[in-house]
């Protein structure tokens, strides 16, 4: 099996694949603190209650991809498949690993590896024109173009990052439970917070994905607009202009590098 491991800013993501299919999930906390040591008894403690994996950390495991956008943890985890996965193919995507999408940027090395990696999962799925929207801790748009290339995007403060700047600055306002409200017009402080959040951001990924799809194709309508990202299922709902939603995209396209880089290794 091959885990896939997905370092965000403030969640980790892992996927374990028999093959192409995804059979088991987790979501932790993105801690920067945590030693090797501490990561590897975290992923001990998941994958030995998975009754495909042995009782002894890396059985079952044949291989092992990681993005991450926290270098601290890269450099952790990094540790981690040394000292505990040492014989186990691992891919750390970062320069130098072959993709298949190439990066027109001004700085590549800019570019985060997460949205690489979704864009390497949105070509194989979907091909080109493509915009990933993932919304997560920012909410990134990223551009692929009908050859493939990964031609830039956009970044937007996230929606959590908005909720928690409202509860903090408002002197009577209070973090809130993420949730579609009854209606546009809330009818309470709590129900006209929901509304500003999940309205507010369905309308800015509306906006910026109409504008992306005029620069990137001459037909709109041919790009396909991907949503992934853990807060993606409350506003997909909401949203005009999100074809697909993808929860595993990035898990997707880890496995997708790996097998382009493993036999390399």
């Amino acid at each position: 099996m091959l885990l896939t491991i997905d370092v965000g800013n403030t969640y980790t993501v892992l996927g374990l694949f028999d093959g192409e299919d995804i059979v088991e999930h987790w979501r932790v906390s993105t801690d920067p603190r945590r030693t090797a040591d501490e990561l590897a008894v975290l992923l001990n403690g998941l994958m030995g209650m998975h009754p495909m994996l042995g009782d002894e950390l890396g059985d079952g495991i044949e291989g092992i991809a990681i993005c991450a956008t926290v270098p601290s943890v890269l450099h952790e985890l990094r540790e981690v498949t040394r000292r505990y996965y040492g014989d186990v193919p691992a891919v750390l995507v970062e320069p130098g690993i072959k993709t298949g999408v190439p990066i027109m940027m001004d700085n590549p090395k800019e570019v985060g590896a997460d949205r690489i990696i979704n864009a390497v999962a949105a070509v194989e799925l979907y091909g080109g024109p493509a915009i990933v929207v993932d919304l997560s801790t920012a909410t990134t748009f990223d551009a692929v173009s009908a050859r493939g290339e990964y031609v830039g995007g956009v970044i937007a403060p996230g929606v959590e990052i908005s909720v928690e700047a409202l509860g903090v600055k408002g002197a009577q306002l209070r973090k809130i439970e993420l949730a579609r409200p009854r209606s546009v017009i809330g009818k309470n402080t709590v129900e006209a917070m929901q509304a500003g959040i999940v309205y507010g951001f369905a309308g800015q990924v509306d906006g910026v994905v109409q504008r992306m799809k005029r620069e990137l194709a001459a037909d709109p309508e041919d790009v396909t607009v991907i949503a992934t990202g853990g807060l993606a299922p409350t506003i997909v709902g909401e949203s005009s202009e999100i074809d697909e939603h993808e929860p595993w995209l990035t898990l997707m396209g880890l496995r997708l590098v790996y097998e382009r880089n493993a036999s390399r290794r």
